[in-house]
């Protein structure tokens, strides 16, 4: 969560994460930066740990958390 903090204020988008349930973070990103956010997200959580096996992470996209699944 720490580094995907750093990494929006980085790239300076206009998104911020609200919060985490279990293991998924909750972002609101504006309309047009969702594409951006969700790749820099992705690149953020698959290199979070250095595992013998990749670490995939699934990124889904919503008006709601519903729509987000």
């Amino acid at each position: 969560m720490i580094a995907v903090e750093s990494a929006l204020a980085r790239e300076q988008v206009d998104a911020r994460l609200i919060m985490q349930v279990h293991d998924e973070l909750v972002l609101e990103v504006r309309d047009g930066q969702a594409d951006h956010v969700k790749a820099l997200l992705r690149a953020q959580m698959e290199s979070a740990a250095q595992l013998s096996v990749p670490l995939l992470v699934e990124v889904g996209m919503g008006a709601n958390w519903d729509e987000a699944h």
